[in-house]
Order: C-alpha cells, then sequence, then structure tokens
C-alpha cells in the first residue's frame, strides 16, 4: 500500500515540473515512482540529474542489469519490474538474461564481471576485496568505468530505498518474487 501521494504532472511543484514533464514526454506516461518522488524538487532535480549523467556511463545492457542485480539485493520490486520490463523492451535482453541479472550474473563475460562487481558493491557497502576490484578490471573495465559502476550502484540504491520506504503504486508489470527465481 502506497505510503505518500503520487502528484499529477498538473500538481507537481514548480521546481520539479519541468522535470517531470520531461520524463512524461519520454515515456508517455507519468510513472508513481516519479510523481511521488517530484513531491521534493531538490531530491527529484537531483535524482533526474545524476539518471541523466550515468546514462552515459558504460552500455545500456549493463547499465539495466546492474540495476536489476542491485533492486534484487535491495529488494525492491518496483524497480525489479522496472529495470525487468526496460531491459526485455528497451535493452533488448532476453528473459533468460533479465533473470541471470537478478542473480548478479550474465551470459557476455565482461558485463558478468561488471554485474558481479556492483552485486558486491551493495552486498559490502563498498567494502569490496582486492580480489573482486583485480576481477573487473581484468574483465577490461578501467578505474573510471569502476566508478561508473559504483555510482549506478548508488542511482540504483536511491530509487530502491525510495521506493522501499514509500511504496508506490505499481505501474510496471510484477515480476516473479526472487525465492522462485
Amino acid at each position: 500500500m502506497t505510503r505518500t501521494t503520487a502528484f499529477t504532472p498538473e500538481q507537481a511543484p514548480a521546481e520539479s515540473k519541468q522535470t517531470l514533464d520531461a520524463f512524461t514526454k519520454n515515456l508517455g506516461f507519468t510513472p508513481n515512482m516519479m510523481a511521488a518522488f517530484a513531491q521534493s524538487p531538490i531530491a527529484f532535480n537531483a535524482w533526474a540529474a545524476l539518471l541523466g549523467a550515468l546514462s552515459k556511463a558504460l552500455d545500456v545492457k549493463t547499465r539495466d542489469s546492474i540495476g536489476l542485480a542491485v533492486s534484487e539485493v535491495n529488494g525492491c520490486d518496483y524497480c525489479l519490474a522496472v529495470h525487468s520490463y526496460t531491459a526485455e523492451n528497451m535493452a533488448r535482453l532476453p528473459a533468460d538474461e533479465v533473470l541471470l541479472a537478478r542473480k548478479g550474473r550474465a551470459n557476455d563475460p565482461k558485463r558478468n564481471a561488471a554485474i558481479q562487481f556492483a552485486r558486491r558493491v551493495i552486498e559490502t557497502r563498498g567494502k569490496v576485496s582486492d580480489a573482486d576490484l583485480d576481477a573487473v578490471r581484468d574483465a577490461g573495465y578501467t578505474d573510471a568505468n569502476v566508478m561508473e559502476i559504483v555510482a549506478l550502484v548508488a542511482l540504483y540504491s536511491l530509487t530502491n530505498f525510495f521506493n522501499n520506504v514509500f511504496d508506490p503504486e505499481k505501474d510496471f508489470p510484477a515480476v516473479a518474487p526472487a525465492g522462485s527465481i
């Protein structure tokens, strides 16, 4: 049950309206998470700016796979539904790859290293081992890429925590619980 109000674009604070309207235009509708998040122009616009900047990091399949892995660890049903839908429909990940990503793996060796590293970052709260860092570097990621992975973990954790706290109404198809994958 939702724990906060999801504004319509017309109800959004003036400082959030431009950002919310841009998402609505790009997506063709206003996701409930964004409509709720828009209550705080400071938090919402900061998140949107980080999302925009990180949309240039790595490749879309890797970004969405990291989102799935992090959301699985954080138990965010809303984000799992969003990332599963976008991965299959926009990133063009087949359903089996979506399930693998939720488990922290991928068939592609380089993407697999990124996802495993992202999962280690969230599981260890950033206190990864030298072996974890060596593995992602050995897969071909530069330190700049590793920083992008860490930033993506933080971005996805932010939305996971927001959704876990406020539980906005789901507006994407639900996914199977973790125990059944």
